[in-house]
């Protein structure tokens, strides 16, 4: 087979995308006459179909498909190479690409990645950190598109390499004047009697609250879904429901926020990220001591499993001075 042209291959992967070999012509400032005699080329190639013609657009083939996934890969990696000489050729000696969901974000990894980057000897290295949801992050690394993620552990990891990482504890925030309030701690099953604010249906915490509701046969009731955690805090403060945030969000900024925080009891309440990458050995000089420094600071990371002590709230507090 003929070596595969990136300029073709980022043509098939536009003609995929829209659906449309005029679009992608738009797209990409090229007539789509050309797309059409570059493509027929790629078929002619690879031995085998690779778009379906319809009434409404073009899809890929089967085979269009297995093309496609390594097409994009193709192109990750072309991009990566450009972005990362042009760092080299600034000084950068090491580049890392770094998938990461949103509760990791949220919580200890941008310090921890300040604090790699602060030791001298690594000076030289740039660390490039995305945000993304826990499918996405293994949908780009089985893709070739990042080389390494942190997400929780209970996604599909199967076929990567995997290290721990930090943990947490789920936690439910309620309003000061919330029946559970003053409590210690509280199951699951207990929240369900009250109305929710809830997380986007492809965040890991909802996907996680939706299987166990549906475990303990008893609905979510969600008056409100929100985006960010700052935004299902503020909904809690304005009295709109209960949230499920993890507790290491939930808990420094309680008193600003006038809630009370009160940790999950259930099991599976407690949960870890795992760092993730397809082969050890593929990864770069500088994404292996990013790995190490990680790993090492998990290690130290306390048990999530004992509740702390929650911080008054402001409603507390007056109660508390009458």
């Amino acid at each position: 087979m003929r070596d595969l042209d990136l300029t073709t291959l980022r043509l098939f992967v536009a003609v995929c995308e829209t659906q449309n070999m005029a679009r992608a012509g738009e797209q990409e400032n090229i007539v789509a006459s050309a797309i059409s005699k570059r493509l027929a080329q790629l078929e002619d190639t690879v031995g085998a179909t690779l778009l379906e013609r319809r009434r409404r657009g073009v899809i890929p083939t089967a085979a269009g498909e297995i093309v496609l996934a390594h097409a994009r890969a193709m192109l990750a990696a072309a991009d990566r190479v450009s972005r990362d000489m042009a760092d080299y050729g600034a000084g950068v000696r090491g580049q890392v690409r770094l998938l990461a969901t949103v509760s990791s974000m949220a919580e200890s990894l941008p310090d921890d990645i300040a604090a790699f980057l602060q030791m001298p000897e690594h000076r030289d290295i740039r660390v490039t950190v995305e945000e993304s949801l826990s499918s996405e992050v293994v949908r780009s690394l089985r893709e070739g598109s990042a080389p390494l993620g942190i997400c929780w552990d209970a996604a599909d990891l199967e076929g990567f390499e995997t290290r721990q990482y930090r943990s947490d504890r789920l936690a439910v925030v309620v309003h000061a004047s919330h029946p559970l309030a003053a409590a210690a701690q509280c199951s699951f099953e207990e929240t369900l009697s009250f109305d929710y604010v809830g997380m986007p249906a492809q965040t890991a915490v909802y996907l996680m609250l939706a299987r166990y509701a549906a475990i303990i046969g008893r609905p979510i009731k969600y008056r409100a879904v929100v985006s960010t955690f700052d935004a299902a805090l503020r909904c809690v403060r304005a009295n709109l429901g209960v949230a499920v945030v993890p507790r290491e969000i939930a808990q420094p900024v309680a008193s600003t926020f006038g809630v009370c925080v009160v940790p999950l009891s259930d099991a599976w309440a407690r949960r870890r990220f795992a760092i993730c990458f397809r082969d050890a050995q593929l990864l770069s000089p500088a994404a292996r001591l990013l790995v190490e420094h990680l790993e090492r600071l998990a290690a130290s990371d306390p048990e999530p499993d004992a509740p702390a002590g929650r911080p008054e709230t402001v409603a507390r507090k007056r109660r508390r001075a009458r």
